[in-house]
């Protein structure tokens, strides 16, 4: 379930990403226009005099939003991923059986010749 919840919200999240800040960028400041100098400032809102945010700002706060919610769902969803092994040999299979491996006695003794023994102590 995760192996396809994770690559899915990743791509909603990079996607909701491009949209902010393609957003963000086509909007105009609150100085932009003339008019916003002398008092009619909210004149370009969606829905009338009423309204303060237009649509490309209520639509920003909309995807900001989903940005949170999938950065959250990222988050959980790395931490609550199976740990992998510590090491590379636990992971790995003998693949030799316990009846074909070489007995104590057949396995070479590494010859010591280093001058460790002469060393008085």
């Amino acid at each position: 379930m995760s192996n396809v919840l994770f690559p899915l919200v990743l791509t909603v999240h990079v996607l909701v990403g491009i949209g902010v800040i393609g957003l963000v960028l086509v909007q105009h400041g609150k100085g932009a226009d003339m008019g916003a100098a002398f008092g009619s400032g909210s004149s370009g809102s969606l829905f009338g005099s009423s309204g303060s945010a237009n649509f490309l700002s209520r639509t920003t706060a909309v995807l900001a939003t989903v940005f949170f919610i999938t950065s959250l769902g990222l988050s959980y969803l790395a931490s609550n991923k199976p740990s992998a092994p510590a090491s590379v040999m636990e992971g790995a299979v003998q693949s030799t059986p316990a009846s074909q491996q070489p007995k104590a006695e057949e396995v070479p003794q590494p010859v010591d010749d280093s001058k460790a023994q002469s060393i008085p102590r």
